[in-house]
C-alpha cells in the first residue's frame, strides 16, 4: 500500500505534464509507470527525480546502458526496493542482459552481501594500500 495517493488528474498540473511528456519522448512510449505517477503528488520532487534518472540512465555516459541497469538492479537488491528490482531487471533485459548474465549478477550480489556482513561483524582495519591517494 502506498504512503501517498497519486493525483487523480496529474497532467492538469503543467509541471507534471511537462515531465510526463519528457518521459514519453525519452522512452518512445505513451506509458508512464507508477513511480512517476506517484511522485506527481509533488511536482518539484517529480522534476528533480526524473531529471536525475534521465540524465544518468537514459543518456550516453561512460558506462553502457546495460551495465548501468545491472548496477541499478544490484543496488536495488541491496536496498530491498521491490519496485526497482523489477523495473530495472526488465530494463536490463531490454538492453540485452541474458539469463546467464542475470544469474552471475545475482551471484555477485549475494557474494558481496555475505562478505559485507562478515566484514561488518569482524571490523578488520582497512589495508593501507586501499587507502592510498590516487595518482594524478
Amino acid at each position: 500500500m502506498s504512503t501517498v495517493a497519486p493525483p487523480e488528474n496529474p497532467e492538469s498540473d503543467p509541471r507534471v505534464k511537462a515531465v510526463f511528456d519528457d518521459i514519453r519522448a525519452v522512452r518512445g512510449s505513451d506509458y508512464v509507470n507508477n513511480v512517476w505517477r506517484y511522485l506527481a503528488f509533488n511536482p518539484a520532487l517529480l522534476e528533480d527525480v526524473w531529471t536525475s534518472v534521465r540524465d544518468l540512465m537514459a543518456k550516453p555516459t561512460l558506462l553502457d546502458f546495460k551495465t548501468k541497469e545491472m548496477i541499478y538492479v544490484a543496488v536495488s537488491i541491496a536496498n530491498s526496493c521491490h519496485y526497482c528490482v523489477h523495473s530495472h531487471t526488465a530494463a536490463a533485459k531490454a538492453r540485452g542482459m541474458t539469463d546467464d548474465e542475470h544469474a552471475e549478477l545475482l551471484q555477485i550480489v549475494s557474494t558481496a552481501a555475505r562478505t559485507n556482513h562478515l566484514l561488518n561483524g569482524l571490523q578488520p582495519p582497512v589495508d593501507d594500500v586501499f587507502l592510498a591517494e590516487p595518482k594524478a
